[in-house]
């Protein structure tokens, strides 16, 4: 099964989407990426889901190759090109899958427009800005001006995977599309990951729910297993010797917890 590249126009941008069709009767699934990734971080789950799932991933706005945007992003317009590209490809509900800076985007469309969303798929993600938060992306922010993009990549694969990974050179995929990404791209969406607060939306959220983390990312398997208390009848799920991207440094557990979720929950 082979992916096509399709550009769509929305809000002055070009988004660059990866379009994998297995039929017209065929289930949606849909991804968004991190901070300082693109498509490509999906490549393996898209491998897993050929021939199941119609699979659209794109590069959320100042990454990859989609347009950078003019100034400093909200959720809200991060959550409103998600919206806007459900309606180009005429998907009417999808699963939506988010890791880190797509959780809070996957929330958004879920806040704004439930009925579009029939399962949720929540990785290494907060629904709010932690405290101190704003500080610390303030930081990086800065160290991007001063230091440039290639700093802000070494430090992000030093945080994000562990030095055995590393050390094997698996992390340089990852450490690429970092230090490719625009230094206004990055500094426009870590400008919404400094302000957001979707927490009110966990308790309304009653489609089947899968809360996804690497067990070495930080604090954040706690903060997700509390997330996941929020949402009424979801699934936690902890992957092992992995960080901040699980689904890139360990795909086949991460596949094994993801294809396992879709074929024994009901899309609502």
């Amino acid at each position: 099964m082979t992916s096509e590249i399709e550009w769509v126009d929305h809000d002055g941008l070009r988004f660059r989407c990866s379009v994998q069709r297995a039929g017209e009767n065929r289930p949606w699934i849909v991804f968004a990426n991190s901070i300082l990734t693109n498509l490509s971080l999906w490549d393996e789950q898209a491998v897993a889901l050929a021939g199941r799932y119609n699979v659209l991933r794109y590069d959320q706005r100042g990454h990859g190759q989609t347009s950078v945007p003019s100034g400093p992003c909200t959720f809200e317009r991060l959550g409103a090109d998600l919206r806007a590209l459900l309606d180009h490809f005429s998907i009417e509900s999808a699963t939506l899958i988010g890791l880190s800076m797509g959780v809070p985007t996957v929330l958004d469309t879920w806040q704004a427009a439930s009925g579009r969303v029939n399962r949720l798929v929540l990785c290494d993600g907060q629904s709010a800005t932690a405290p101190g938060g704003r500080d610390t992306w303030q930081s990086r922010i800065d160290m991007a001006h001063a230091r440039g993009m290639k700093s802000i990549a070494a430090d992000m694969a030093e945080r994000w995977f562990s030095q055995g990974f590393r050390d094997a050179g698996h992390h340089r995929k990852a450490l690429e599309a970092a230090e490719r990404v625009p230094l206004e791209g990055y500094v426009a969406c870590v400008r919404a990951l400094q302000a957001y607060d979707y927490s009110s939306q966990l308790s309304r959220i009653d489609v089947p729910t899968l809360v996804i983390v690497g067990e070495n990312d930080g604090n954040m398997p706690v903060s997700m297993r509390v997330l996941c208390d929020n949402i009424a009848g979801a699934r936690y799920a902890l992957i092992r010797d992995a960080g901040h991207v699980p689904c890139y440094e360990q795909p086949d557990a991460f596949n094994k917890v993801l294809l396992d979720f879709l074929e024994n929950t009901d899309p609502s």
